[in-house]
């Protein structure tokens, strides 16, 4: 087909394929039969002459429901560099391909393991990865084209992929540049009809070019049925009518190979081959033998006895079968694989045929794939019109391969497909719930509605009952539900524990405690739940992360014990390092929940489990700010951000970015600041995530502060200790006391502030919480009588704040600015300068800059300050830069931040001449101060 009017688009993927390394990739989007085929294929004649290796795979529909299919494909030419991996990534990409046998696979550690192979491949020579029709990839391949989208920036490896007009796919969100394919204007339409049918009879013309608009592939297929075009068919139905009546015309065994194709789950000829000459063979028996040697059970025998010809022994059939086909370009044939010239034909043969025919189509598929119980499981499935529990059984165990490969959407499909052949309502609704538990942890929240709500339909057993009820709460820690859906929750996990589900219960639980963060149930919802959870013969740490989550004042005694002693044993198991570290911020433990989410985080990456590892990240930067750690938290929060985004957690993103917001106040940089808030409250009050929006008011009041805006920072502050405002949340309230007094003070509102400290006197009766109380003792410090500050002040200096450097220099802040007021100025010096170079040290600027002005009230000059690596870095280098000073690898460091290590070694060439050194040697010097 001649590519004319596509002059613009062929200019700008041939400059992508021709340009510099870091190209990225383009995503060609339009509607069936536009040329995107054809520009893909100018674009690879393009890498070819300017040297790119070029690597494809192709969707197709009837493979959409095999797990990684797709990527098996694509990767297919570069296998040999898989045994090169790193072992993790090694094993979980050959048990993704079902190369070998292994523990399920996390879907980025696969995704990091094609990455490696691609960027590796590409040493050798620049890659052009081409994906066409995405929209009909397996959901598995698709995440991992995603993941490496993101980050071929910097690589030699350039992406094109093709999606149909209305179609989903997570790439459009990948960072691809869209490029949209329309239909030829006017005068290249015509143009093109007289390059492909210069005969054609001016009235037929017309009428071609009219019903065609101008989409390409109908200007080259209806002229030859012009006479027979129905204008009220849609164009994609005329375009199938077409092609229906081209295959019509060849002979019958063509057909039936063409048919073979069509509905089969590969492209392999020989395949096609063998079933076609069982379809052939009209005299080895009857279609019921057949079903037999298919393996389709009686059930689904006596629901369809179609007479034929018989199928066990097949006849001999050759290649040259297909030659008809190939002569009118409906097919390709090239080497061991057949490939339909477009997706449109495959379709109009299938639809041509009647149900009986493509059945006895699949049963052929089917007894030749006996070495392939996968295929052969849907082949027999979409052979089957009603109930049969032996095809359904067999569709669950190809669930449970597809599960253990990590093709959570293969799953899906098959048990959804097995609830329609189960032979029992109970078989069906088992299938049916555990369809829609895979959907929840896949993100598929349309999905997995449905499924309970076909569910639900069914005469379920109080077991079945109790998982529809909260299996949908998985979604987004259920911060979009009703509140008092906590209260349900914890009804519901009461039930099912006294039915003896102590599982279920549990897990019940924990979803209604973690509600207790995002949201507030009120007093009366969490004493039912910590009702409930006492009941339990249940303990471990996910228990202990209940009571902090419920009750963490009332229960902070006994949740900071059992703390204080698992933290000699982390780095065992990161789920359950990762349970703690979330209790423990939620009992004011900063310190314990930086260490146990910090050390979850190394085996959340090795696992792969990027979702998860984005939690124990938010919360480690969250506490590592808190404490004032800003070198060590920058790159946390970012990468954190970035993965929560990726993981599409728009609640966790949200708490990421505020924290981000928060770092950014304490440095000074008062406009990033905002805008950082401004995103991260854009996401919180969507659906009242309240941690996210305390955090917000957290950093907008820090930022007011710096700016010596105090009536701002005082109300934005305070309305963390607010039930009324959606940023009030029960335990991050108590955790910003030294904040909230500075500006109460300075904005003459002590009165209010005393109300609020008063308030958290009763809890802290009751904890321990490390913040808590370091707040408090901050507090009542800085509101005392002149003649009670300097004891307060004493005391709250000698309390324990080992590891809480940020909450020291602040007291010596107040206690030196108090000390200036009483005209004690040699006493105060002590105590500012000691604040000054704590600030200094940490990268919080704003507050630095505080502890010079009062020096400078109080006499004394200081030295100005140079801008450290902190400000000349990115967050994402500052990360890398640090994992390089502790002596990892380029690979060891990609490994560990899900990058090629040859971007890492791109970021480190940008980071050497920012810290002025020239070797990695030197890292440690340049950022040693910031330790």
């Amino acid at each position: 087909m001649p590519l004319l009017g596509r002059d613009a688009e062929l200019k700008a993927l041939t400059e992508l394929v021709d340009g510099p390394v870091g190209r990225g990739g383009v995503l060609l989007r339009g509607e069936a039969g536009i040329g995107k085929s054809a520009l893909v294929a100018e674009a690879v004649a393009a890498a070819s002459i300017a040297g790119l290796r070029v690597l494809r795979t192709t969707g197709s529909e009837v493979e959409r429901d095999l797990p990684y299919a797709g990527l098996h494909q694509l990767l297919y030419p570069v296998r040999a560099g898989v045994d090169a991996l790193p072992g993790p990534q090694r094993d979980a990409l050959r048990t993704a391909l079902g190369l070998a046998d292994g523990d399920e696979p996390g879907a980025y550690l696969v995704g990091l393991a094609a990455l490696t192979v691609l960027t590796e491949a590409a040493a050798d020579r620049p890659l052009l990865v081409v994906a066409e029709d995405v929209h009909w990839l397996d959901r598995a391949t698709l995440d991992v084209l995603a993941f490496v989208a993101r980050r071929i920036e910097s690589e030699p490896v350039v992406l094109l992929a093709t999606l149909r007009d209305g179609e989903r796919s997570p790439l459009p969100d990948a960072g691809l540049t869209p490029m949209a394919v329309g239909r030829l204007s006017d005068e290249a339409a015509a143009a093109f009809l007289d390059a492909v049918a210069p005969g054609l009879a001016p009235a037929a013309r017309e009428r071609v070019l009219a019903q065609a608009a101008g989409n390409p592939l109908a200007l080259a297929e209806l002229p030859a049925v012009a006479d027979g075009l129905d204008p009220v068919l849609p164009l994609t139905d005329r375009l199938e009518r077409a092609f229906t009546a081209r295959v019509a015309a060849l002979p019958a065994a063509t057909r039936t190979a063409l048919l073979v194709a069509a509905v089969n789950q590969s492209d392999l000829v020989s395949e096609m081959l063998e079933a076609t000459g069982l379809l052939l063979d009209t005299a080895a028996g009857s279609d019921a033998e057949m079903r037999e040697a298919s393996g389709l059970g009686a059930e689904a025998a006596a629901e369809s006895e179609i007479s034929g010809p018989g199928l066990l022994e097949g006849a001999a059939v050759g290649a040259d079968v297909l030659a008809p086909a190939v002569e009118p370009r409906l097919i390709e044939v090239a080497g061991t694989t057949l490939t339909f010239r477009h997706p449109l034909i495959r379709s109009a043969v299938a639809a041509a045929v009647t149900f009986a025919e493509r059945r006895r189509a699949h049963l052929a598929l089917a007894e030749t794939l006996v070495a392939d119980p996968d295929r052969r499981a849907w082949h027999r499935a979409a052979a089957t019109s009603g109930t049969d529990e032996d095809v359904a059984t067999e569709l669950e165990r190809t669930a449970d391969r597809a599960r253990r490969r990590g093709g959570l959407a293969a799953a899906i499909a098959a048990l959804e497909q097995a609830a329609r052949l189960s032979g029992s309502k109970d078989r069906r609704a088992v299938r049916l719930l555990r369809a829609a538990e895979l959907a929840v942890e896949a993100g598929r929240r349309d999905t997995a509605e449905r499924l309970v709500r076909d569910a639900q339909a069914l005469d379920l057993t109080s077991r079945q009952r109790a998982t529809a009820g909260w299996v949908l709460s998985g979604f987004e820690d259920g911060v979009r539900e009703d509140v008092s859906r906590v209260a349900e929750l914890g009804e519901l996990a009461a039930s099912v524990a006294d039915d003896g589900q102590l599982d279920t219960a549990a897990r019940i639980l924990w979803g209604a405690a973690m509600r207790c963060f995002w949201v507030e149930p009120g007093p009366d919802a969490r004493r039912s739940l910590l009702a409930v959870a006492d009941r339990l013969p249940v303990d471990g740490p996910a228990m202990v992360a209940v009571s902090a989550y419920v009750a963490p004042f009332e229960r902070g005694d006994a949740v900071l014990a059992e703390l204080r002693v698992l933290v000699s044993a982390t780095g065992a198991d990161p789920e359950v390092d990762r349970y703690l570290g979330s209790a423990s911020l939620q009992v004011g433990a900063f310190d314990l929940a930086a260490r146990f989410s910090s050390a979850a985080a190394p085996g959340l990456r090795a696992q792969g489990q990027l979702g998860v590892l984005a939690r124990a990240l938010t919360v480690e930067a969250w506490c590592r700010t808190r404490l004032g750690d800003l070198t060590a938290a920058a790159p946390v929060a970012a990468e954190a951000a970035n993965l929560a985004r990726e993981t599409r957690q728009p609640f966790m993103h949200g708490l990421a970015t505020a924290v981000q917001a928060e770092i950014a106040a304490l440095r000074g940089d008062h406009g990033r600041a905002a805008a950082l808030a401004g995103e991260a409250e854009r996401v919180g009050l969507a659906a009242g995530a309240r941690p996210v929006l305390a955090t917000v008011r957290l950093a907008n009041g820090i930022s007011a502060l710096g700016e010596g805006r105090f009536e701002d920072a005082f109300a934005d502050l305070s309305r963390v200790h607010d039930p009324a405002d959606p940023s009030y949340h029960l335990a991050l309230r108590a955790y910003c006391l030294p904040e909230l007094t500075e500006a109460a003070v300075r904005a003459g509102r002590t009165d209010a502030v005393r109300d609020i400290v008063r308030d958290l006197e009763l809890p802290a009766a009751s904890t321990p919480s490390p913040a808590l109380h370091i707040g408090l003792r901050h507090a009542r410090a800085v509101l005392a009588a002149n003649d009670e500050a300097e004891a307060l002040f004493t005391a709250a200096l000698r309390a324990d704040l080992t590891g809480w450097p940020a909450e020291r220099a602040r007291l010596h802040l107040a206690f030196g600015e108090w000390l200036r007021r009483q005209r004690r100025v040699v006493e105060c010096r002590t105590h500012l300068r000691t604040a000054r170079d704590t600030f200094d040290a940490l990268g919080m600027t704003a507050w630095g800059e505080r502890a010079r002005q009062e020096l400078r009230g109080a006499g004394e000059s200081s030295p100005n300050r140079d801008p450290d690596a902190r400000e000349k870095l990115t967050p994402h280098e500052l990360g890398i830069a640090r994992l390089a000073a502790e002596g990892l690898t380029n690979r060891e460091i990609g490994q560990r931040l899900f990058l090629s290590h040859r971007t890492v070694g791109t970021h480190l060439h940008r980071i050497f001449p920012k810290l002025g050194v020239t070797s990695r040697s030197d890292l440690g010097e340049a950022l040693r101060s910031l330790r």
